[in-house]
């Protein structure tokens, strides 16, 4: 039969020599309601968009792109127009 494994004692620490809590420390503390990660950042939106894979022509996209980024806002833009919303 094997030998036991010596359990490791972690070293002491006392509670006054924990850090000060500053504003910056809880700037970037996580965020937990329950047992759920509140992640910082946008919040969600009311309706937000769906994610799908479509199929456009090389010549549409390169339209789209060659204006820069929002590229993809700018198709959607062009889409609810013709579809008259």
């Amino acid at each position: 039969m094997g030998k036991k494994k010596s359990v490791t004692k972690s070293e002491w620490i006392d509670p006054d020599d924990v850090p000060e809590l500053t504003e910056e420390w809880f700037d970037s503390a996580e965020i937990w309601e329950g047992n759920k990660l509140i992640r910082p950042g946008r919040p969600r939106a009311a309706a937000p968009k769906e994610a799908i894979s479509l199929r456009l022509d090389p010549d549409i996209l390169a339209y789209f792109r060659a204006a820069g980024p929002g590229w993809q806002s700018r198709i959607n833009e062009a889409l609810r127009k013709a579809a008259k919303l």
